[in-house]
This record gives structure tokens, sequence and C-alpha cells, in this order.
């Protein structure tokens, strides 16, 4: 008997399909990891396998305190293993490096990624399902239609690859989007940039008016000079995230 409501509010798909579930955990056991987080373990789909990782710490975050108690009563030993918190509020769950895994909740995915971007020094790979429209703007290329602010600021710093994808009837309920799951990966190399603070507010300049030239989208930023070199004739979307890291070291 199904003992727990879906929230509309907090977005919750709930995923069933057991296939779906073995290919998220395969492709996570093709990374090393001694600590993980799961965000959203809603009923548990993804959680039950990941309690049987042999030798490792495992928390699971879930704001929800009737899925708490479900997860609680229907898998013991997730016991002292979750975290009742919301999310985008609580600081690092571990010290030292961990992986992070989840079922996303739609509705503020991408403040997910972003709030993990700040914990990037101690996270060196990401699984996570999205709506596939996020999960493909995460994952575009320079070029691309929906190439933008969340494409460069997470491709700084991770190497995104789309896995698969995810039909609305591997859910319950069924979402009226397709989802897709998508790997990120930590870049060795740092990003060579004026700082972190001037790349974000370079790139959101940019696309904030991303019909426009670089030049009248980010003209406060530079001065006279640096405007007239070639690069200001293009558009945001037709830059390269090194583009934009070496442009930082020109603004004022």
């Amino acid at each position: 008997m199904q003992q727990y409501t879906l929230k509309k509010s907090l977005g919750q798909h709930f995923l069933k399909d057991e296939a779906i579930c073995k290919k998220i955990i395969a492709a996570l056991q093709q990374t090393t990891f001694s600590q993980l987080a799961e965000v959203g373990p809603g009923a548990g789909a993804i959680t039950k396998y990941l309690l049987q990782i042999p030798d490792i710490d495992f928390k699971a975050i879930e704001i929800d305190s009737e899925k708490a108690a479900y997860l609680r009563a229907t898998y013991p030993a997730i016991e002292g293993k979750i975290i009742q918190e919301d999310f985008l509020k609580i600081t690092a769950p571990f010290e030292g490096s961990f992986t992070v895994i989840g079922n996303f909740p739609y509705n503020i995915s991408s403040q997910i990624l972003f709030k993990i971007l700040g914990w990037k020094e101690q996270v060196p790979v990401i699984i996570g399902m999205f709506q596939k429209e996020v999960a493909q703007r995460v994952a575009a290329a320079p070029g691309s239609k929906v190439y933008g602010v969340i494409s460069v600021l997470i491709q700084a710093y991770y190497s995104v690859e789309y896995l698969f994808d995810v039909p609305p009837v591997a859910f319950n309920p069924p979402p009226k989007v397709m989802s897709g799951v998508i790997k990120l990966t930590r870049k060795k190399e740092a990003l060579p940039v004026k700082s972190e603070k001037t790349f974000t507010t370079l790139v959101k300049a940019a696309f904030n008016q991303r019909r426009k030239t670089l030049r009248n989208a980010t003209r406060a930023l530079f001065d006279e000079t640096a405007l007239q070199q070639d690069i200001f004739n293009k558009r945001a979307e037709q830059l390269s995230i090194h583009d934009f890291a070496q442009l930082t070291l020109n603004m004022k």
C-alpha cells in the first residue's frame, strides 16, 4: 500500500521504472567515491540501490517529512542517513569529497545545480535527472539555440555528458515532459578568469540581451578600447567558455 501523497508544490514525480533506476546506478558505479549524497529520494526508487553499495557513507536529503517517514519505514537501513531539510538552504552534507545523485525536483533543478556549483571543490561528480529541456541546456554547445547562462557557468567547471532520455511513463504521476539524465565530471584545469564573480557577471550580462551583439550587451563592463575588438561583434551564443574567460581579463 502506498503510504505517501505526491505533492505538486514540491515538483514530485517518482521514478517507478526499475530498468531506468538500474541504468542510473550503472552510470554512478563507473565512478569511484566514498561519500554520496542523494537529493530528493522521494519514495526511494534509486535509494534502495544506493543503500546496498558497500563501504560508502550515504546521506539522503529530503525536505518532505512524509517521504522521510515512508523511507524510514520501508528501508530500515536508511535510519540516521536522512537530512530532513531544504537542499537549497543546507551546508555541505559531508566534509571532504562527495558525489551527488538525484532525480531532482523539476521546479528547482537549476537552483540545485547552482547550489552544488558552490561546493564544486568538494563535488567531483554529479549524476542527475532533469526535465529534458534543462538537461539539454546544461549540456549545450556554443552556437546552439539552447546554449545559455547555465551551459556556460556549469561547463566552466564540469564536463557534461548527456546519458539518456527518460519517458514520462517511467514516473508516477507521468510528467508532461520528457526527462534526461546527465553526468557532470569536474574539470581538472581551472579556468583562467579574472575572478569567478567577474566571469558570472559577464556571462549573465551577455545572455541577458542575447539578441544584441556582445558590444551592446556588455558595454558597461569594458572600456571603449577593449570594445573595439572583433569578438564584440559576436552574440553571446557564439562564444566558447574560453572566450568568456579571456574577456574577463579585459574587464574594468
